[in-house]
């Protein structure tokens, strides 16, 4: 962990940064156009290359609205093979660099049948059916306590936030509770509605992780997906990657501009 503070800060002259937001899938170029410091992932110690198609694998620091912001473009996915804490590990850097909120952003599939592909939705609370906890083993007392409150994880300050910005900017917004599933397969028909069941709203096979990290290092939360398909079952017509991608290219435009919105107020 020194080690990859101390590469970062060197880079970014201590840059410092306040807030971070984790870019998902469709939403990498946010920042390009940003006046930035951009580190590949491949050159930071410690950290790993993200394998997925949408993920460009990169730190990019910038400011913005006068407050410092640090971006992940792509994310580490459990599915890829990474051990649990891999996946968790850049959250607990953001921590150590003083980031105080996190925006954790993700492509996912509609479960509620009243959402529909392209609605943004605020995620409210979550179900980790991972089969594992970014926090096992040996706790590192610096970061946070042993057994952490998850009774808000996702701040509702934020939540009314980034809800109040979607008003502001016109644009259509869910509330609901995200699962968080391995992957890398898709969700059977059944299971599904397994998950309708137990009360999710959407499913995706990211974040929880970082939340439950973040929140556990005593960081504010705000997550949002941008439902890019209904889930198995819902309709006839089989699942791909592909229809992800282009999904959130579509809905791209009204995505990059409450994101923008919300940081601009937070």
């Amino acid at each position: 962990m020194q080690e990859t503070i101390k590469f970062i800060n060197e880079k970014t002259n201590n840059f410092n940064p306040e807030f971070c937001v984790i870019l998902g899938s469709g939403l990498g170029d946010f920042v390009d156009n940003y006046d930035s410091i951009s580190i590949p992932y491949s050159e930071i110690p410690n950290f790993k290359q993200s394998t997925v198609k949408g993920h460009a694998g990169k730190l990019v620091f910038t400011e913005i609205e006068g407050k410092k912001f640090v971006f992940m473009q792509g994310r580490y996915h459990y599915y890829e093979g990474h051990s649990i804490q891999t996946v968790v590990y850049p959250i607990k850097v953001m921590k150590k660099l003083g980031v105080k909120s996190v925006i954790l952003t993700n492509a996912a599939g509609a479960v509620n049948k009243d959402f529909k592909p392209a609605d943004l939705m605020i995620i409210t609370d979550h179900i980790n059916l991972l089969g594992t906890n970014p926090l096992i083993g040996q706790n590192d007392d610096e970061l946070g306590t042993r057994f952490p409150d998850m009774s808000e994880v996702y701040k509702k300050h934020l939540v009314e936030l980034a809800e109040k910005c979607a008003k502001n900017l016109k644009i259509k917004i869910q509330k609901g509770v995200y699962a968080a599933c391995t992957g890398p397969s898709y969700e059977t028909p059944t299971e599904v509605k397994m998950l309708r069941t137990l009360g999710a709203d959407a499913v995706g096979m990211s974040t929880v992780p970082e939340a439950i990290v973040a929140n556990y290092c005593g960081m504010n939360v705000l997550g949002i997906s941008c439902l890019t398909n209904y889930a198995a079952g819902i309709t006839k017509n089989p699942l791909t990657h592909n229809e992800v991608i282009e999904s959130a290219s579509a809905a791209k435009e009204k995505f990059q501009a409450l994101l923008l919105e919300i940081l601009k107020n937070i």
